[in-house]
């Protein structure tokens, strides 16, 4: 077999070729949109893989925000980025540099590493009943941020929240009794024309963003470690709502 044959050259480019081609680059360009650190002014990371230090140092606390947000839309509009979490589970193994710390209820319905397209190793994740914090809570974003690095805590409530709906209801049933205590004040503080019942969602959904903006007021106020990294701008506390219909997650001021 000579070298032309075994090796051919400046052959006319078969139409099957120039598909896969154009299939190839359609790809790529795909995946660069896709990336979830697009646009910020870091490395692109490929789908499967994680954040590493330096990625996350380099994004500030507005930016991450910003991802977040952009991962929110992803998730309401069917277009979210497919994750090879073998991938980032690899990636993981021996660190992990998440850039959020995610305080959320424990509602089935409102996963939020889900809910903001986010994978393995993008987020600390910490879920409880009506979003509320504790010692253990605030030990556990301290160490997320102070130790981990982590620049932004977000406190995401939800609509239709039946945490808040047993606090305004008075429900007593064990353990959940005390927990339920920490939401009653949000409860009392949420100004509201109209019925204020839990049969009235537009009262429960009023009710649960005081509570989410009160639970970044706990933070603040009961972390001095938080509240000197926020005071200095190392980090961000921020609180948001996300509505079981639509998914749509509002940023609270």
């Amino acid at each position: 077999m000579t070298e032309l044959e075994c090796c051919p050259r400046d052959l006319p480019t078969s139409p099957q070729r120039r598909q896969l081609l154009r299939s190839a680059a359609g790809m790529a360009a795909v995946a660069g949109a896709l990336s979830p650190l697009a646009g910020l002014g870091v490395t692109q990371l490929s789908l499967g893989a994680a954040l590493t230090a330096e990625q996350r140092d380099q994004l500030t606390p507005d930016q991450i925000l910003e991802r977040l947000k952009q991962g929110n839309e992803r998730f309401r509009s069917g277009k979210m980025q497919p994750h090879d979490f073998l991938a980032q589970k690899r990636a993981t193994t021996s660190g992990q540099y998440p850039a959020v710390a995610l305080l959320s209820c424990i509602d089935s319905r409102a996963p939020a590493e889900i809910i903001f397209d986010v994978g393995l190793g993008d987020t600390f994740n910490a879920r409880i009943a009506g979003n509320v914090v504790n010692d253990d809570l605030l030990g556990s974003l301290e160490f997320a941020c102070a130790a981990a690095g982590s620049k932004v805590i977000l406190v995401m409530g939800h609509t239709s929240c039946g945490a808040i709906k047993g606090a305004i209801d008075d429900v007593q049933l064990g353990h959940l009794t005390g927990l339920l205590e920490k939401i009653k004040p949000a409860v009392g503080a949420t100004t509201f024309d109209g019925e204020r019942s839990s049969k009235n969602a537009e009262f429960v959904d009023a009710v649960a963003a005081t509570n989410v903006r009160r639970t970044v007021s706990a933070i603040r106020s009961q972390s001095a470690v938080l509240a000197k990294l926020e005071q200095s701008g190392k980090i961000r506390i921020a609180g948001s709502m996300y509505h079981l219909v639509g998914g749509r997650v509002d940023f609270l001021s």
